[in-house]
């Protein structure tokens, strides 16, 4: 049989990629999908570059007409898309020692500071792990189900209305179909759930006698712990790019003080800022930052605040 070329198997994959976005595989399917990827190594890879070019499409649609890409990230050529879908397709290839394990009830993942990573589903569902984050995975013929253990992660889920999709984080859990949004689960802070498009259910399972809070696209749902009731407001379309702007490796202030910026580079470096002044931790700040780099973040800031920068082991000091 003569080998196929680059482009056939391209062709074969955006085919299967079609597949999964409209619903789950039947068993004939699903054999089929996985004796394809068994039959020539390049095929999860190709299978990988279709999902993340897909995913792209309906990420830049779900932010609106009014989104213009160079506010908050840098514009992407089509050879970067593809580098993200190598990106999928090398984070596949990992999971795939062994088999089908990647995909199967009760996979676990997690990232580092200062990490990312995305994760594709077998039924066509990819999440994106912010830093310092983890996950655990399990699907059931009934129900797709995920546990957000800590950090923050973006659910793109895929539409199965026979599945439904439930990501339970701490005492909360957020229930959809299809759609797009993210869950925030941090030490001694609320649940934060934004939804960027579609429809979600926000819920406590132990609270029986409160109904779900359904909220849609542009909206941040805010569940304190306890039995505390969940709370919801909308989110400006510029809101919504700045807390989506993890996703592009930067951080975005519109506003916040220097202390909290502070506090959100912990998050993603090891290399504390340390302000020595307090009037200087309460001035406002805003623009858009490299997560990892808080030594440059401090260089900035010292020029727009008439501020001095001093680095030490560990940590970047500003002062006046």
């Amino acid at each position: 049989m003569p080998r196929r070329t680059a482009r056939e198997i391209d062709a074969e994959a955006a085919g299967w990629a079609a597949c999964f976005d409209r619903g789950p595989l039947s068993p004939q399917q699903d054999q089929a999908f996985q004796a394809w990827v068994a039959g020539d190594v390049r095929c999860l890879g190709a299978y990988g570059r279709m999902r993340a070019l897909a995913l792209s499409t309906e990420r830049a649609k779900a932010l609106g007409p009014d989104f213009k890409p160079g506010d908050f990230a840098p514009a992407r050529s089509r050879r970067t898309v593809l580098w993200a879908g190598g990106a999928v397709a090398a984070t596949l290839l990992v999971g795939a020692v062994g088999g089908w394990r990647f995909w199967r009830a009760g996979s676990h993942f997690q990232t580092g500071k200062g990490e990312t990573k995305v994760v594709a589903l077998k039924d066509g569902s990819v999440v994106t792990l912010n830093t310092a984050s983890e996950i655990v995975v399990n699907y059931s013929d009934a129900l797709r189900s995920v546990e957000l253990l800590r950090g923050e992660a973006l659910f793109d889920v895929a539409k199965n209305h026979a599945r439904p999709f439930v990501v339970a984080a701490g005492d909360t859990s957020v229930r959809v179909v299809g759609t797009s949004f993210t869950v925030s689960h941090f030490e001694a802070a609320p649940i934060q759930v934004l939804v960027r498009e579609g429809i979600v259910d926000v819920f406590k399972p132990d609270a029986r006698d409160a109904a779900p809070l359904r909220i849609f696209a542009n909206t941040m749902a805010v569940a304190p712990p306890d039995k505390a009731a969940i709370a919801a407001r909308p989110i400006p379309a510029a809101q919504l790019r700045r807390a989506m702007a993890w996703q592009e490796g930067q951080i975005a202030f519109e506003g916040e003080t220097l202390a909290q910026a502070a506090q959100e580079f912990s998050r993603y470096s090891d290399t504390r800022i340390v302000i020595d002044d307090p009037a200087l931790a309460r001035q406002e700040i805003a623009g858009l930052f490299k997560a990892t780099d808080p030594v440059g973040f401090a260089h900035t800031i010292a020029i727009s605040l008439d501020a001095h920068v001093r680095i030490g082991e560990g940590e970047v000091r500003l002062t006046r």
